[in-house]
């Protein structure tokens, strides 16, 4: 399975990390405070914010782009309209780098979220030595409640916000007592990496209007985009379609950042 040897990569980079843990928390200590997401994705736009990827490949789909420049990318997002930005930053399966999150953090003005698989405390750490507003955390890569919930809070004590990512409804409850504020609602099935919408219909009553709300993965045109926000997302997470050329910023009717 992808996953099982995604996670093993994971780990490998967690032990490396971890003898220079109490720098990277030092660190992140010293940064500026962070680029609300949770703010950036509920003020008031008249449809779902967009949060636009930026992703080298993926292990189901192959290389996107042939010549990835994620600073240009992550700039014409943001002056088509994006509310944040993703940044792929794992290395072995979808060619991304710490340093690519970086680079974008310096070049926008909206909230640069990592995309990685987060498992370790030392892997928030240094996202937000990195520049990073915001962090993903899997629940399904999370061993047990106790440690997603002190994944949560750690990140909450060095500023850093994090949307909690769910594949199944008991992985909502899970997200809630973690003291989740941003619930993402992944359409993708991480054993096969095949994607269905109407996944993020099947969830979307089990989060309570007080949590924002985002839908990830297979989101393919306006269509898509504005079924969803009539469901109550407050946003969507869109990588593939943008990194092919769908028009689904061009095509809204947003501003924020025009």
């Amino acid at each position: 399975m992808f996953l099982d040897e995604i996670l093993q990569t994971v780990d490998e980079r967690v032990g490396r990390l971890l003898p220079v843990q109490s720098y990277l928390r030092n660190e992140a200590g010293a940064m500026p405070p962070v680029r609300s997401l949770v703010n950036a994705l509920t003020n008031g736009v008249t449809a779902p914010a967009v949060i636009a990827e930026c992703k080298h490949r993926s292990p189901s789909k192959g290389w996107f782009t042939e010549h990835y420049d994620p600073v240009a990318l992550a700039t014409h997002y943001q002056e088509m309209g994006a509310s944040a930005i993703s940044v792929l930053t794992e290395p072995h399966f979808f060619a991304g780098e710490l340093v690519h999150l970086q680079a974008v953090r310096n070049h926008v003005g909206v909230p640069v979220l990592r995309k990685d698989f987060v498992r370790h405390e030392v892997q928030l750490f240094e996202a937000r030595a990195a520049g990073a507003d915001a962090a993903l955390l899997i629940v399904r890569i999370i061993d047990d409640e106790a440690r997603l919930k002190n994944l949560v809070q750690t990140a909450t004590a060095i500023g850093l916000e994090t949307i909690v990512e769910v594949h199944a409804a008991n992985e909502v409850i899970h997200a809630l007592a973690a003291g989740a504020k941003i619930i993402g609602i992944n359409n993708r099935d991480l054993d096969t990496f095949d994607t269905r919408l109407g996944f993020s219909q099947d969830m979307a009553e089990l989060v309570p209007p007080n949590v924002v709300k985002i839908s990830e993965s297979g989101i393919g045109s306006t269509e898509d985009v504005t079924w969803l926000g009539e469901m109550g997302f407050a946003a969507v997470l869109v990588g593939e379609s943008l990194m092919r050329g769908l028009s689904i910023l061009e095509a809204l009717p947003r501003g924020r950042n025009r």
